[in-house]
């Protein structure tokens, strides 16, 4: 079946309207941060609309849990979902701030690159990077997403994460990168909790083929991991025997981390 003239302005004119939906819920937000509180007739005047508009745009927000609404009064607040992604930014930008010179101090003491990686859904994505002196400079990993079953910072994010949660991750399809990366669940459960015993994790050329690292969770004030620290580097200089030693330097910063990051240890 081909898309005709009318189809295809149709799915534009759909697209346009999503678009708009999308702009007119982000207003509502700064409205409401702006004003505090709002009935749905002040937020339509605001906006230009009509209030059946404004109060669909409410509902929509409201149950996801991003505004609230006094029933009494009829007024709109921005909800407990605001605070709940304006705090998984917090994380991500602290534990950037304060990994900046912990990571540093890594990557001189190993002669590696050294690396911050958090959780981004089902993979690390790593928010700070380091490079000693001996570390080889072609590949830079900031803000690269990378495999959580292939990687020591993604072994360590996994080794940490809720049961229900980390089984999902875990039973399902894991790619295959190299000879060496782990695809069945069994043994990655096994590395997962060999992990969390010893408090670091290793990945040998699992992600790529001569490229070896180790990684160590790092705690906020609660205790919840918040992110994984380590290092990498080319396999003939950071062999599986130098691995330990290497373990040793990421669990010391990483605690170090831990502890600016409000873990009492």
């Amino acid at each position: 079946m081909t898309n005709t003239t009318e189809d295809r302005a149709e799915e534009k004119r759909g697209t346009s309207g999503a678009v708009q939906s999308v702009d007119r819920a982000v207003s509502v937000l700064e409205i409401l941060a702006r004003l505090g509180e709002a009935g749905v007739t002040e937020i339509a005047d605001e906006l230009g609309v009509h209030k059946s508009t404004a109060f669909r745009l409410l509902g929509v927000l409201e149950n996801r849990g991003l505004v609230g609404q006094e029933r009494d009064r009829g007024k709109y607040y921005l909800g407990a979902g605001v605070l709940r992604l304006a705090g998984a930014a917090a994380i991500r930008l602290d534990i950037s701030q304060e990994g900046a010179p912990v990571c540093r101090a890594l990557a001189d003491e190993t002669g590696e690159t050294a690396n911050i990686a958090v959780l981004d859904g089902d993979a690390a994505v790593n928010i700070m990077q380091a490079r000693g002196a001996a570390a080889v400079t072609a590949f830079n990993w900031l803000g690269r997403r990378t495999a959580l079953h292939a990687t020591a910072s993604g072994k360590v994010l996994l080794a940490h994460l809720s049961g229900e949660r980390r089984e999902r991750l875990v039973t399902r399809k894991l790619p295959r990168f190299t000879e060496h990366t782990i695809t069945t669940s069994a043994e990655l459960r096994q590395q997962l909790e060999t992990a969390a015993e010893r408090g670091f994790a290793y990945s040998c050329e699992e992600l790529e083929i001569g490229l070896n690292a180790v990684a160590a969770p790092v705690r906020g004030h609660d205790g919840a991991v918040l992110g994984a620290i380590g290092v990498s580097g080319p396999a003939y200089r950071m062999a599986q025997s130098r691995l330990p030693d290497l373990a040793e330097y990421a669990v010391k910063t990483a605690e170090e981390l831990s502890r600016r990051m409000g873990f009492p240890g």
